[in-house]
């Protein structure tokens, strides 16, 4: 069995958790969580309480009782678990953002790249994000000419989040760009590849230093195509986190709301086609609440294959997406924050940069 340490028990830290959890007990990875640990002993003793193991005492005390490390603090305490874990050669599952700032990323994603590891960009896993990327790299609708993704979350210090630490620019690194958003710079690079340039402007308007709650992307292409994004932290409670993408290409428009299973909409001049995207089969092995069910799933799926990776290749899985599809997009996060400092001047992706994320 593969004993799983949990360094990180707040709202992701539980998801996780929960989908852990749930693989284990319909004998879908033999694996199971042993250990958690959290600055706040409290959520570590709650999450072990609901979803398996123990309360470790320390980080150390951790990494003595497990094979794998799920890394779930918040962004600032992500590169210190990576580096003891990494050191210890413990394979590392990471959520995301690596780290607050560029350089510190480069430290994680060195400290990555010397053991088995996965990074929890989750939307490489989405069956919507999927059949597009098919889609577009067939190139049978033509070249992508202009796309846009939209992003937005009400403030995630309240509600369903409750974040203890994301109106803190020390512990976060900024806003909804790095933050939230860091996910929608991954799928753009992942359906578009590398820009040549990226410009921005950010605006901080609910009062939290640092933390911007409203950024507009635009990422230049050699060929002349262009992809815009715009990421909106606001106050309006009962609207859930909602994205919308839209990809044209010379003879097809590919759009879709939602981020998990779409469906998918192609419209071209002879109609539009509807691609439903479905979870694994083995989900419907779950004893989850019907409203955690695409949640929980989403989750489960990645987890599931880096499990899977290690059980059957040890010291040589590879977990997908890696250190350095993480370390790009943080990159381009890099890249628009500068850009946001100087009005808005487009900044070039193929110009190696290195310094603190800000707004």
């Amino acid at each position: 069995m593969i004993r799983i340490g949990l360094v990180g028990c707040g709202h992701i830290g539980t998801v996780h958790a929960y989908a852990l959890q749930q693989l284990a007990d319909a004998d879908l990875v033999d694996a199971r969580l042993v250990a958690t640990f959290d600055d706040d002993a409290q959520r570590a003793d709650r999450v072990a309480r609901h979803h398996g193991g123990r309360p470790a005492a320390s980080l150390d005390s951790l990494l003595d009782q497990v094979d794998v490390v799920w890394v779930c603090t918040w962004t600032a305490g992500h590169l210190a678990a990576i580096e003891a874990a990494a050191d210890r050669g413990l394979p590392i599952f990471s959520e995301k953002p690596l780290a607050p700032t560029y350089a510190e990323c480069e430290r994680a994603a060195a400290a990555l790249e010397r053991v088995p590891h996965q990074v929890g960009l989750v939307l490489r896993w989405s069956p919507v994000f999927r059949n597009a990327a098919e889609i577009i790299a067939s190139g049978r609708y033509g070249r992508p000419l202009a796309s846009t993704l939209r992003d937005d979350q009400y403030f995630p210090i309240q509600g369903l989040y409750g974040s203890t630490w994301r109106g803190d620019v020390a512990r976060a690194g900024g806003g909804t760009l790095i933050e939230h958003s860091i996910h929608d710079v991954d799928v753009v690079r992942w359906l578009l590849g590398d820009p040549a340039s990226v410009s921005a402007r950010t605006a901080c308007r609910f009062g939290y230093a640092g933390i911007e709650d409203a950024a507009a992307v635009t990422l230049a292409y050699d060929d002349g195509s262009v992809a815009t994004m715009t990421s909106v932290w606001h106050q309006v409670l009962s609207r859930e986190s909602s994205r919308r993408l839209e990809v044209f290409c010379d003879d097809a428009l590919l759009w879709t709301e939602d981020d998990y299973l779409g469906p998918l909409y192609v419209q071209t001049s002879n109609g539009t086609e509807v691609i439903d995207g479905q979870p694994p089969e083995w989900a419907q092995r779950f004893t989850v609440p019907e409203v955690f069910a695409k949640a929980i799933a989403h989750y489960a799926e990645p987890s599931k294959a880096f499990l899977d990776a290690l059980a059957a290749s040890g010291a040589a899985a590879v977990g997908h997406p890696g250190a350095a599809d993480a370390l790009a997009a943080h990159r381009i996060v890099d890249l628009a924050y500068t850009s946001a400092a100087n009005g808005g001047i487009p900044a070039p992706f193929r110009e190696q940069i290195s310094g603190e994320l800000r707004s």
